[in-house]
């Protein structure tokens, strides 16, 4: 039960953007999205959510093909945060926060008491409690994608797809932001970029290359020197000595390496 891309596909003009990827993450499970631009991290996300047809295989909500629950339905379900939002209007954190709640109200009903609590609660989860009354315009990147969190929070998911989420951020915010999420009572899917960041924070891995997947299992079955090499064609060392035990990656000068034939895993 829960959420599940079976062989999924997506392409356009022909290409497969998205090649037979299956996921099942476990419920509370952080799975990071790993590989090169272009691997199908975010169109992958975009399939998750319902937001783009599959071309082929299925995404399903407890069982229930995805199409088939309903777009209200799926929005109240699934939380969504993009890589890098923003608005042109004039609005504070606990309006952007509370749009979060449009997918339970009924058309033209105006805010409930339900609605009110599920804002402050997401609001106080994310560390801004403070911010509630501040314009969404005058806060820092850090601060608006922790907004985002929030607004998605206020959905009350059980599920929240992440794309990026660290992008354009900071040591001290990427390490913040994603300490937040995973301790959040919620099944996360997020792409990341940094192999480091998502060995200290994911439960388990999958990574795409050329939409396909190559590999998935937990941070150290995941990140060897081969696989760094195979999916992105650079060296790298791999300890242990990360916290927890977790692997660390080093990467190591010198010229690219060739890049290896990817198969599914």
């Amino acid at each position: 039960m829960g959420l599940r891309a079976e062989r999924v596909s997506w392409q356009v003009g022909g290409e497969l953007i998205v090649d037979g990827v299956s996921l099942e993450p476990a419920q509370g499970e952080t799975v990071g999205l790993l590989g090169p631009n272009g691997s199908g991290k975010s169109t992958l996300l975009r399939l998750l959510s319902g937001v783009r047809p599959v071309s082929a295989g299925v995404v399903s909500l407890d069982d229930v093909p995805i199409q088939r629950v309903g777009r209200r339905n799926v929005a109240r379900r699934i939380g969504v945060v993009e890589q890098q939002a923003d608005t042109e209007v004039d609005m504070t954190v606990f309006e952007v926060v509370g749009l979060g709640r449009v997918p339970h109200r009924r058309p033209w009903a105006g805010e409930t008491a339900e609605d009110e609590r599920a804002v402050r609660s997401a609001l106080e989860s994310t560390g801004l409690a403070d911010k509630a009354g501040r314009c969404w315009h005058t806060l820092s990147g850090g601060e608006r994608q922790r907004v985002q969190i929030a607004r998605a929070l206020a959905q009350q998911p059980r599920e929240l797809l992440l794309d990026e989420p660290t992008n354009h951020l900071d040591i001290r915010h990427q390490l913040e932001l994603l300490g937040l999420v995973v301790r959040l009572p919620v099944t996360s899917v997020l792409a990341l970029h940094d192999l480091n960041l998502a060995a200290m924070f994911c439960d388990r891995l999958l990574v795409l290359r050329q939409g396909r997947a190559v590999v998935a299992g937990t941070p150290g079955e995941v990140l060897t020197p081969d696989l760094v090499a195979e999916v992105y064609g650079v060296r790298a060392e791999v300890t242990a000595d990360g916290p927890e035990g977790r692997p660390s990656v080093r990467f190591l000068p010198g010229e690219p390496v060739e890049q290896g034939t990817a198969s599914r895993g």
